[in-house]
């Protein structure tokens, strides 16, 4: 039971009741053809007034004490359903009263039933503006609960593969096997130095949300040239960028994970090189574009780098990370995220 429910209505009903106690009478007296401003005019605003204030304020605690009594989705219906046989009987009671009351006293006339059918429209009509509050409020919160566990769980899968390999043990592992080369075995050196060059970057970038395009761009030449290693010419990266763009900043890890993938669901060969083209669109964004050169036998794939980076980027700008492909090109845009992290 939510005990401590409480009501943000004080500018609706300010509002609310003075115009419903001055509108219900004038309908009535346009209704009965009447349009002169009158004793009796005076003295049903006075009666409308008392009659909207006493149904208002009581139905409002009717609303209040349900939603203590039912706070859950779940129960809506019972507590829509009380509602609704307290307000009718509360707005049966409080007329009758009122109706006696000021109604014989003051105008020395009767219409108990008339005063009842009257009261019960604007009591709809408010219990109507309530509910639909509620539910909006209600919708509102469910939103931000669930945008708070997409970014919980985007941060959780970022997590997990930032530590699927623990960097400062393949970082120290690195360092004895350099010891272990022979010096004068300087391609094996190179390699393990552009080796330790990708994992210190992991290490160190593992716990930031942006990097600049320039430290990411070094990260990418010490990877790219693990892999021609293996590729030789058969892979091919290009860079078309201008000075202002490598101030600018990105996710970490972003661009060598659309390398990898081009990579890996690509052939490279003499005859059909892997071209991979790194240029910047507008100032706004950063094109990775690989030609298309799809493996007869892909790789297995857990789907996740891609999607990744989307959910990262969604969680830094409002501009998306935009995937496009042709027949012969595959693109990926990703947003540059200006000069300040």
């Amino acid at each position: 039971m939510k005990e401590n429910y409480t009501l943000n209505d004080r500018k609706m009903r300010l509002i609310g009741i003075p115009l419903l106690s001055v509108l219900i009478p004038v309908i009535v007296n346009l209704i009965h053809g009447e349009s002169r401003f009158t004793v009796l005019f005076i003295y049903n605003i006075m009666i409308s007034a008392a009659i909207t204030f006493s149904l208002w304020e009581g139905n409002r605690l009717i609303i209040i004490k349900m939603r203590r009594v039912f706070p859950d989705y779940s129960q809506t219906d019972r507590r829509l359903l009380m509602e609704a046989v307290l307000a009718l009987a509360y707005t049966f009671v409080v007329t009758f009263i009122l109706d006696e009351v000021l109604c014989k006293i003051l105008l020395k006339s009767k219409g108990t039933l008339i005063g009842f059918s009257i009261s019960i429209i604007p009591t709809i009509l408010v219990y109507l503006v309530y509910e639909a509050v509620y539910f909006f409020e209600a919708w509102k919160a469910n939103v931000r609960k669930t945008e708070s566990l997409m970014r919980e769980s985007v941060q959780s899968q970022l997590e997990v593969l930032k530590n699927q390999l623990d960097p400062h043990f393949l970082f120290n592992s690195m360092n004895t096997l350099a010891a272990l080369i022979d010096d004068e075995n300087t391609d094996a050196q190179d390699y393990l130095e552009r080796l330790s060059d990708v994992y210190r970057y992991v290490l160190v970038s593992r716990n930031k949300d942006t990097v600049l395009v320039e430290e990411e761009l070094a990260f990418v030449d010490a990877y790219v040239y693990l892999n021609k290693i293996r590729f030789r010419d058969n892979l091919l990266v290009e860079k078309q960028l201008s000075s202002a763009t490598y101030q600018q900043h990105v996710t970490p890890l972003s661009l060598q994970m659309l390398i990898e993938n081009a990579i890996k669901h690509n052939v490279a060969s003499k005859e059909n090189p892997l071209k991979i083209v790194i240029r910047e669109e507008n100032g706004q964004y950063l094109v990775i574009a690989n030609n298309i050169l799809e493996k007869t036998v892909l790789e297995k794939s857990t789907r996740v780098g891609l999607q990744n980076i989307i959910n990262r980027y969604s969680l830094l700008t409002e501009r998306r990370v935009e995937i496009l492909r042709s027949d012969n090109v595959f693109t990926v845009k990703i947003p540059l995220l200006g000069t300040m992290a």
